[in-house]
């Protein structure tokens, strides 16, 4: 079976899932969300070629500490972010829609 397929099973389940479980669907998405930001952070850090241990030094914290805020970015200040985006050399830019 082609990861294809298997990207598009999974999406039809989480599609279907959604319409019959509102709940799921508004715990999905936001956690959804919140892996999106943590993976922005870490691509971000990543191109920039800095390592946790370099932001961690820099935000006076650990490096399980970033690693934390990368694979799990729940309730994540805008105060953190932007010392993290200014640690890597960035700036966030936080959009309403």
């Amino acid at each position: 079976m082609s990861k294809e397929i298997e990207i598009d099973d999974v999406s039809r389940y989480i599609a279907e899932r959604k319409a019959r479980d509102v709940e799921f669907a508004q715990d999905f998405d936001e956690g959804y969300e919140q892996f999106k930001i943590g993976v922005m952070l870490r691509q971000a850090r990543e191109s920039a070629g800095i390592t946790q241990e370099r932001v961690a030094t820099e935000l006076q914290t650990t490096k399980s500490a970033i690693s934390r805020l990368e694979n799990h970015a729940e309730d994540v200040r805008l105060s953190t972010l932007r010392k993290y985006a200014q640690a890597i050399g960035k700036s966030i830019n936080v959009q309403l829609r």
